[in-house]
């Protein structure tokens, strides 16, 4: 099944019936991917009277309660409410799903001490391209990261630079495949965040930050449309599907 997509003077034509998955989900019958130093995610059937509301022991519907931490525990999208005092949802400031991506794969850099994603290495990849959305595939990419336990390891992040040129280049949806854009311990900086939204200025209310995310290795740099899909929770994150479909030549 193919679709046709008109994006500004481009026609551009996707296979709608072959979606490459990009999220983590939440399995609590595997090893969980988990950030930020909070327990593994549950899904348990809720209990009436002492008895489990499960079909397996009777009852004739299955009826879980799930806990999770969109941040920790699954492939998630969040807005500026993320690192804001004023309360600002995801389900309410975006309010587009369709977008023209550039996937790119980087290999972090170590520099005093850390593994960092620099401008360099974007600006190699991006180049002169005009894209809504960028999608972070970092080296090495195994698949561990889809159980990663990453507190206390300090995980490769984006610098600041990085995240100011991404903005300045007009990326409005930044997409990768680590547990955040900024260092596990900064000491309450956010660099990385504040720097892509514009906090000191004219905050991007529209601009989006999507973590967890996995990139299967036999999809290839280059150009996509991705379909950013959000679960509709007031909250200033959610747990996404991020799809992107190969644009047909």
């Amino acid at each position: 099944m193919k679709a046709i997509v008109e994006y500004n003077s481009r026609k551009i034509t996707v296979d709608i019936s072959n979606p490459i998955d990009i999220s983590i989900p939440i399995d609590p019958k595997k090893k969980n991917v988990n950030a930020w130093y909070i327990d593994d995610p549950k899904i348990f059937p809720q209990e009436f009277d002492g008895e489990k509301v499960k079909v397996s022991e009777g009852a004739v519907v299955n009826f879980n309660d799930i806990h999770f931490n969109p941040h920790s525990h699954i492939t998630h999208t969040e807005c500026v409410g993320h690192i804001t005092k004023e309360i600002h949802s995801i389900n309410k400031n975006l309010k587009y799903f369709i977008f023209l991506a550039e996937v790119v794969t980087i290999a972090p850099l170590f520099h005093n001490g850390d593994f960092i994603i620099g401008v360099k290495q974007l600006s190699k990849a991006l180049r002169n391209k005009k894209r809504d959305a960028i999608v972070i595939r970092t080296l090495p990419n195994l698949e561990d990261k889809k159980s990663m336990q990453y507190s206390n390891t300090n995980p490769t992040y984006l610098s600041e630079k990085a995240a100011i040129y991404l903005r300045e280049k007009g990326i409005k949806h930044l997409l990768i495949d680590l547990p955040s854009v900024d260092k596990e311990k900064d000491d309450g900086k956010l660099l990385s965040h504040n720097a892509f939204w514009n906090t000191g200025g004219k905050v991007r209310m529209d601009a989006t930050i999507t973590e967890f995310i996995y990139v299967p290795n036999n999809v290839e740099d280059g150009e996509y449309l991705l379909n950013l899909m959000i679960a509709p929770f007031e909250n200033d994150a959610t747990p996404s599907k991020p799809v992107l479909y190969e644009i047909l030549k």
